[in-house]
């Protein structure tokens, strides 16, 4: 759908630069998604994975995301085999409803109540991020716990929109429960894609 190179603005890799391979098609449908016209696959052109590549190599990143709409919708094998060719450190960014296809070095699950996460994937995750966009998402975090591995690193962040009403909520709730930490989209403070 899209591809730009700029800095991982939220999660455990924030502040690293990342160049961003956006996937069209979603059927999740999160009310608070900032790129809703990702969800329809069929208004995107087809890329080959060559095409992809060559964007990469030209950039000069060392790190890639793949994220969507939702990327595990489709097979990333030939994509995660070629970046890996370069030396490419290739990351995810997915709801986990779908199993993950390629060879991924960094995996961030971020589960949405509009369609449940597979329990197979989140024992995957290396950062389990929970967007939290009413204050019963903060309990709703907790379920996750058990079914993430043991140094999986727990991101709790705020819808962009009601960042100023959960905020207060997300502070309160990870000083009684240290596990967890904060992520913000530094990115949009910062005006970048």
């Amino acid at each position: 759908m899209e591809h730009f190179y700029t800095l991982q603005g939220e999660g455990f890799n924030s502040g690293k630069a990342a160049y961003f391979l956006r996937i069209g098609g979603c059927d999740v449908g999160c009310v608070w998604c900032d790129v809703k016209e990702s969800w329809d696959a069929s208004k995107h052109p087809q890329i080959s994975v060559q095409q992809m590549t060559s964007w990469v190599r030209e950039s000069g990143a060392k790190n890639v995301v793949i994220t969507g709409g939702e990327p595990a919708m489709v097979d990333c094998t030939p994509m995660t085999t070629a970046l890996h060719a370069m030396g490419v450190s290739v990351w995810i960014e997915t709801s986990g409803c779908y199993p993950i296809q390629g060879d991924f070095d960094w995996i961030c699950i971020s589960p949405k109540k509009f369609k449940k996460p597979l329990d197979s994937e989140l024992a995957k995750a290396d950062e389990l991020k929970i967007i939290v966009n009413h204050k019963s998402d903060l309990e709703w975090a907790q379920n996750f716990v058990p079914l993430v591995p043991k140094d999986c690193h727990l991101f709790l962040q705020p819808e962009w929109e009601k960042s100023e009403k959960m905020n207060p909520l997300i502070r309160s709730f990870i000083e009684n429960n240290p596990q967890w930490r904060l992520s913000l989209q530094t990115h949009k403070y910062l005006n970048i894609p």
